[in-house]
């Protein structure tokens, strides 16, 4: 899928255009699998199906070198988990491997839906260069890991760029680098919170953010339920991308902000409704309300 990535000079936020609170003609829907995976290739495999089957356009996963990432301190710690009873053995046993990730990537090709990924340091991200994959994934405590942002950037592939956590001088700094890179980017308004709490959403920031920078803007979701999803879509979001896993009581830090099959299937056929519900403002009489008003109206005789 094509997203109008066209992106203006950075405006100021009280003189630019306001952004049109209308969803785009196709917005692009990103099935988070994250680590929900819990290490497993069957509930990888499940998952890309169920999000292919609900209409999504692509899956995404997250990379880590674990020892980049954590320090030894960090992995040495104690840590209750299906694999052990350390940070490191939880973190190793929800990571997958270049063998895994090769039929991860044979199986959506098989299935025809697109993947990638968010790299949490550059030595995944040198690796999931290896991969023939359509956009890149700057998560949102990774905008600050500059090295990282630069080195993403200058990939040139359309990027979509979290920014939950951030200030807008640390925005500021990320839209920068991408625009002097000439690489096409959509900013994704996120709470880094898991679930996140309805009154924490703040759903307007979408078209802050469109106002600020000039630049497409989408969302990425915690709550729970869709139904701030699909607003997000109404606000103008060009891409909703959300958590997805088969049971949200299965064991893993994601799972509670995660949509299960059947509320993935239910938010994707009702964003991809959401144009032909708003129609084009134009206010006119239907065929079918004249065939009614003939049939209920009557004229007085003058």
């Amino acid at each position: 899928m094509t997203l109008d990535t066209a992106n203006k000079p950075l405006a100021s936020a009280s003189l630019a255009k306001p952004a049109q609170s209308r969803p785009a003609s196709k917005v692009l829907v990103i099935a988070e699998i994250g680590i929900n995976h819990n290490g497993d290739l069957d509930i990888a495999r499940r998952l890309i199906d169920d999000a292919k089957a609900a209409g999504c356009d692509a899956v995404k996963f997250q990379k880590r070198t674990i020892d980049i990432v954590y320090s030894a301190e960090v992995l040495a710690q104690p840590r209750q988990s299906p694999w052990g009873t350390t940070q490191r053995e939880q973190k190793e046993g929800i990571e997958f491997s270049a063998d895994d990730y090769a039929l991860i990537d044979s199986h959506c090709r098989k299935v025809g839906i697109d993947w990638f990924a968010s790299a949490w340091d550059l030595e995944s991200q040198a690796f999931l260069d290896g991969f023939d994959l359509p956009y890149n994934k700057i998560a949102s405590a990774l905008l600050t890991h500059r090295p990282l942002v630069e080195a993403v950037a200058s990939k040139g592939k359309l990027t979509f760029v979290s920014t939950g956590m951030c200030t807008f001088e640390e925005i500021d700094w990320a839209v920068d680098v991408f625009r002097k890179a000439e690489c096409p980017f959509v900013l994704m308004h996120t709470v880094s919170t898991y679930p996140t709490p309805p009154q924490d959403l703040n759903l307007l920031t979408i078209e802050t953010l469109s106002r600020r920078y000039g630049a497409p803007v989408g969302y990425s979701g915690h709550e729970t339920g869709i139904e701030a999803s699909i607003v997000a879509a109404m606000l103008g979001a060009v891409a909703i991308e959300r958590h997805i896993t088969l049971d949200r009581t299965m064991y893993g830090s994601d799972q509670a902000a995660s949509i299960e099959p059947r509320e993935v299937k239910l938010m994707v056929d009702t964003i991809r409704n959401l144009p032909l519900w708003l129609g084009d403002g134009e206010k006119r009489i239907t065929p079918g309300e004249e065939s009614v008003a003939e049939k209920l109206r009557y004229w007085q005789a003058s």
